[in-house]
């Protein structure tokens, strides 16, 4: 009967209870023993997943992708190389020398052709080749030297930008290498697909799309920089040939005036030598 009496239903419902908890505690327990291989199975799935390296990704474009990617890395060398020559090139001292201008004008006023002629000879630059055609027609009169002086300074810029116009070229045909590795990207990308007949995961598409992506980047990140460096050379250019332009007019400025000042004032038809005008008769 004692028996009987103890496993009312308040004795049960605490017997479930207390099963329950140690069920609980059981799970808890065997969770927290595990955590440590799950861990170390995550990262090693994790390490498995890690993004392929830069050089594993130029090469796995095989052949095309390798010289894609190297045609870019080359683009980026001339570029930085061409800024450089430029920032080095293309400045006031050297294309307009200091003191040049004022020791060409002291033998032109002094009557040296020749030895004004030699000062720029020991000096080539953008404005001693100005000069130097401008002292050719020094004999022709002062419209003679101003033609060929306009003559070099459109020659001599129209060189430079030819020179600086390689940065332009860059600007342009880096986009279109960099395109040219995106729609090879995609193609890979693409006969993944069609090799597995329209069964592939994600990641085996991750890889072509992914040198996609970096072609299309490097084709920026070239072009970017080297249509900056050819606005800002364009405009300098400008204004340095602009400068010296003026600096050659400069020049052979006292030259004009002397010429000017020792020719005859115009007397009209009066002057010695010319006949009178005829009389008028009274109608």
């Amino acid at each position: 009967m004692g028996l009987r009496h103890g496993w009312k239903p308040g004795c049960v419902l605490q017997m479930m209870v207390l099963l329950g908890a140690i069920l609980f505690s059981t799970a808890e327990w065997e969770q927290a023993i595990a955590a440590p291989a799950d861990t170390a199975s995550a990262a090693a799935v994790a390490e498995q997943k890690a993004p392929e390296g830069f050089l594993n990704i130029v090469f796995s474009g095989g052949i095309t992708g390798f010289l894609i990617v190297m045609l870019l890395v080359a683009l980026s060398i001339g570029m930085v190389a061409l800024i450089i020559e430029h920032l080095l090139s293309i400045r006031e001292p050297v294309l307009m020398p200091p003191g040049l201008a004022e020791n060409v004008q002291k033998q032109l006023l002094a009557g040296n052709a020749a030895q004004a002629n030699a000062v720029c000879e020991n000096s080539p630059s953008f404005l001693a080749f100005i000069l130097q055609a401008g002292i050719a027609e020094v004999d022709g009169g002062w419209n003679a030297v101003e033609k060929s002086m306009e003559d070099a300074a459109a020659e001599q810029s129209a060189r430079l930008f030819r020179k600086i116009e390689y940065l332009s070229v860059i600007a342009n045909i880096a986009p279109m290498v960099g395109l040219l590795g995106t729609v090879f990207g995609m193609i890979f990308a693409f006969q993944e697909v069609a090799s597995t007949q329209g069964s592939a995961r994600a990641a085996d598409l991750a890889t072509g799309i992914y040198q996609a992506l970096v072609t299309t980047v490097g084709g920026l990140l070239v072009a970017i920089p080297a249509l900056a460096a050819f606005a800002v050379f364009r405009n300098r250019v400008d204004q340095l040939v602009a400068e010296g332009a003026y600096i050659a007019q400069h020049v052979f400025a006292p030259l004009k005036r002397r010429r000017n000042s020792r020719r005859p004032p115009n007397a009209g038809p009066a002057q010695a030598g010319a006949p009178p005008p005829p009389p008028q008769s009274d109608s």
